[in-house]
C-alpha cells in the first residue's frame, strides 16, 4: 500500500541531493498560471458578473449575488448542531489564547543621546481570507484565518468560500456558521482563482484587499502567484503533508492512524514515516492495511495518497540520520514519536509545526491545540512560517533624531554617500548645517 525508500548503509547525501531522494507530490503551479490568467483578467474587467459566470462554469451552480446575505449567516449559526458549535467555540478559545500572546508591543531603542528608532507594528487595513470547499468542509480554516487577523487588529475582514449547489449557491452552512460565530459579516460565495482575483482587483460588491491568506487548490495557489505584488499573500499552499519520525518505541497503531488522517484530505496528500526500526516499518504497513479497510474515503482519497509517489516509509541507519532526513524534508506537519521526544523535537529546524510524543497528534493541531493549521507545504518550511498574528502586521521604523544627534553622525553619512557615488545623499545633511560638515 505504501512504498519504501531505504537510505540505510552509506552516508546520507547532502542538501538538494538528499531532498531529491525523498517523496514529494508533483504540484506544478507554473503550469496552472495559464489556466487562471484569463479568469483573473475577466474578473478584473467585468467584476462580480465574471465571478458569477466562472462559479457557474467551475462549481456547477449559478448564483444571484456573490455577497452572502446577513440572514443566511444568522440562520446558519442558529441551525448549527450544538455539539459542533461547542467544539468550534473551544477551538476559537484556544486559538485566541495562543495568537493573543503573539502580539508585539512597540519598542524604542536609543541609538545615541537624542537619536531613537522606534519599531511599531501596524495591521494591514483589509484582508481576504480564503476557505476551501469541495472534497471536505473546513470551518476550522475559518477559525485559523480569522482569529489571528482579529488578534492582529485588522479592521477589515472578508471571507470567500466556493458556492455549493447543494445549498442553493451559498457556501456550506457550517462555514457560514463559523463566520457568524466569529463576528465576520462580509462573506462571499466565490471560489478558486476568481475569488482571489475578486479580492485583488475589487468588484462592485467587494472592495479590494491588501492581503490574501488561506489554503486552496492548485488554481488558488496559481492565482496567488499571478497576483502577488498587487496583493500580499501568506503562501502558495500545496497538498497537505505529514511526516512521522519514529523509533522502536512508537506504537504502529498510532503511526498508521496519523498517516491515514492526512491521506484522507486529498489524493495528492503526502504521508511519510521516517524510522530506524525495520520492525516498526513492517508493523505500520500491516496496520495501514487493517485501518484503511475500516475507514471512509478509501478509493477516492486515501489509497491514491498512500500509494502515490508522495508517500513512503523511509528507513534510516539511526535517529541522527532520521533528523537529517526530516530537516531536509521540511514537512508541513512533523510528529516526533521517539524515546525522549521533546529532546528530539528541540533539534528540529525545518517544519511547519512539530507534534511531540504520542499524545500530540496532528489532528489535535488541526482543530483544538491552539496552534495554527495554515502551514507551509512542499518543503517551504525551511524558509517560511505558518499563519500567525505576524502575518497580518507590518513593522514600521520611526526615526527621531535631534540636531545634535544628526550633527554627530553627519561626517559618516557624507563619507558613505560619497563612497557610493551618491553625493546628493550627503548634501541633504550638509544643507542642514550651512553646507559644512559639523566638526567632531
Amino acid at each position: 500500500m505504501i512504498s519504501r525508500i531505504d537510505l540505510r548503509g552509506d552516508a546520507l547525501p547532502e542538501g538538494g541531493a538528499l531532498r531529491d531522494l525523498l517523496p514529494r507530490a508533483e504540484f506544478d503551479v507554473e503550469a496552472a498560471l495559464e489556466t487562471v490568467r484569463p479568469i483573473c483578467e475577466d474578473v478584473r474587467h467585468r467584476g462580480s458578473a465574471a465571478v458569477i459566470d466562472w462559479g457557474e462554469k467551475l462549481d456547477g451552480v449559478r448564483i444571484e449575488s456573490v455577497r452572502v446575505p446577513a440572514a443566511a449567516l444568522a440562520r446558519a449559526l442558529e441551525e448549527l448542531d450544538p455539539a459542533v458549535r461547542a467544539a468550534l467555540e473551544e477551538s476559537v478559545r484556544r486559538a485566541r489564547l495562543v495568537h493573543r500572546a503573539q502580539r508585539r508591543a512597540p519598542h524604542t531603542t536609543q541609538v545615541v543621546p537624542g537619536g531613537t528608532v522606534t519599531e511599531k507594528w501596524v495591521p494591514v487595513d483589509r484582508v481576504g481570507l480564503y476557505v476551501p470547499g469541495g472534497r471536505a468542509v473546513y470551518p476550522s480554516s475559518v477559525v485559523m484565518n480569522v482569529v489571528p487577523a482579529q488578534e492582529a487588529g485588522v479592521p477589515g475582514l472578508a471571507v470567500a468560500s466556493p458556492p455549493q449547489r447543494a445549498f442553493g449557491g451559498l457556501p456550506h452552512p457550517t462555514i457560514l456558521a463559523a463566520c457568524a460565530l466569529l463576528g465576520v459579516d462580509e462573506v462571499y460565495a466565490a471560489g478558486g482563482a476568481q475569488a482571489v482575483a475578486m479580492f485583488a482587483y475589487g468588484t462592485e460588491d467587494c472592495l479590494p484587499v491588501d492581503l490574501v491568506t488561506g489554503p486552496g487548490n492548485i488554481y488558488v495557489a496559481a492565482a496567488k502567484r499571478l497576483l502577488k505584488g498587487r496583493i500580499g499573500i501568506d503562501a502558495e499552499a500545496g497538498p497537505t503533508e505529514i511526516a512521522v519520525l519514529a523509533d522502536a518505541t512508537a506504537d504502529p497503531v498510532h503511526v498508521a492512524a496519523d498517516l491515514i488522517s492526512q491521506a484522507e484530505h486529498d489524493p495528492m496528500a503526502a504521508a511519510v514515516l521516517v524510522t530506524d526500526s525495520e520492525e516498526l516499518a513492517a508493523a505500520t504497513e500491516a496496520e495501514l492495511v487493517t485501518q484503511v479497510a475500516a475507514t471512509k474515503h478509501v478509493q477516492e482519497r486515501i489509497e491514491p495518497a498512500l500509494t502515490g509517489r508522495q508517500s513512503a516509509i523511509v528507513l534510516v541507519n539511526d535517529l541522527e540520520d532520521g533528523l537529517t532526513v526530516v530537516n531536509a524534508y521540511a514537512a508541513e506537519h512533523l510528529e516526533i514519536q521517539t524515546a525522549d521526544a521533546a529532546a528530539v523535537a528541540d533539534r528540529v529546524r525545518n517544519a511547519g509545526a512539530v507534534f511531540v510524543g504520542p499524545w500530540s497528534p496532528v489532528s489535535l493541531g488541526d482543530y483544538c491545540a491552539g496552534s495554527n493549521h495554515v502551514l507551509p507545504t512542499g518543503g517551504c518550511a525551511c524558509h517560511s512560517s505558518g499563519l500567525s498574528v505576524q502575518s497580518f502586521l507590518r513593522g514600521i521604523h520611526i526615526v527621531d533624531y535631534t540636531r545634535d544627534a544628526l550633527a554627530e553622525v553627519t561626517h559618516h553619512v557624507v563619507t558613505l554617500a560619497e563612497a557610493e557615488d551618491l553625493p546628493a545623499h550627503g548634501a541633504a545633511l550638509k544643507a542642514r548645517f550651512g553646507w559644512k560638515v559639523p566638526q567632531q
